[in-house]
């Protein structure tokens, strides 16, 4: 499945980000299509952290505007963005080793049992939250042995593939992958990249946030280059080579000297 070009769902248009007399943020516009895996990439104090918790909520810009599906969108808080179908995975992935792999898929959002009177009981329904568990696990094509183990008996890419699960669990519009392939080995890398893809494939957009350029260029359909808190280009990785990205990043190269096909 490819991305829907001509329909953008999440835009930022402008955002500002300061601390103190140190600027963040200067004014950079973002731009992620339906349906799509887009790539976020820049060196050191390139600003993709400050975007990104912009994006997810984590972070209140100082100026500038976000739209969601055409609409402006004001997130105080990552709840705030939750509530808009916006779902991230951190670095740390913030499981919990000591519970079962279906109460981490529900962590925070625990399924309740009904009464008599369909009220909510102050009750877990483990049993519905296990049977959801398998069936999204299931649909992700993730491997695991039972949904009743705990986090802590999983490999690094397995405790990832939790992570993402649960996002895409809850996510309506965009999954936001911060470093996903960080410290995990080729095959486990390799498993996680494939469960990304399946992710775009439902019909979630995409936003991953990598230093891993080989990474990058398997798996993007685009690429947003950040540069000095700014957005500087964004690129095919079909259409470009990853020395030259790099050089953009780095600013060895002005993206204005780029042939006008490594735009996307």
């Amino acid at each position: 499945m490819t991305a829907n070009t001509s329909i953008s769902i999440f835009q930022a248009h402008d955002i500002v980000k300061r601390y103190g007399h140190v600027t963040a943020l200067d004014g950079v516009d973002f731009d992620l299509r339906a349906g799509e895996i887009l790539a976020v990439v820049g060196d050191n104090g390139a600003g993709k952290s400050s975007l990104i918790k912009a994006l997810s909520g984590a972070l209140i810009p100082d100026s500038g505007e976000m739209l969601l599906d055409g609409r402006k969108v004001y997130f105080k808080s990552p709840i705030d963005a939750r509530r808009h179908g916006i779902e991230t995975v951190y670095q740390d992935l913030a499981v919990a080793p000591a519970m079962t792999i279906a109460e981490n898929l529900f962590l925070g959002r625990e399924v309740l049992k009904l009464g008599i009177f369909g009220k909510c009981l102050r009750i877990i329904d483990k049993k519905q939250m296990l049977s959801e568990a398998v069936r999204h696990m299931q649909n992700l094509k993730i491997g695991i042995r039972s949904m009743s183990q705990p986090v802590s008996t999983l490999s690094g890419g397995q405790r990832q593939g939790v992570a993402v699960a649960r996002s895409t669990a809850f996510a309506r519009h965009v999954v936001i992958l911060d470093e996903p392939t960080a410290a995990l080995g080729v095959k486990e890398s390799n498993m996680v990249l494939e469960l990304i893809r399946r992710v775009r494939d439902r019909g979630l957009s995409v936003i991953l946030i990598s230093h891993n350029m080989p990474h990058v260029f398997e798996i993007a359909d685009r690429i947003h280059i950040q540069r000095l808190g700014k957005r500087v280009a964004v690129v095919d990785p079909k259409k470009i080579s990853m020395a030259d990205t790099v050089a953009v990043m780095t600013g060895a190269v002005n993206p204005q000297d780029l042939p006008k096909d490594a735009y996307a």
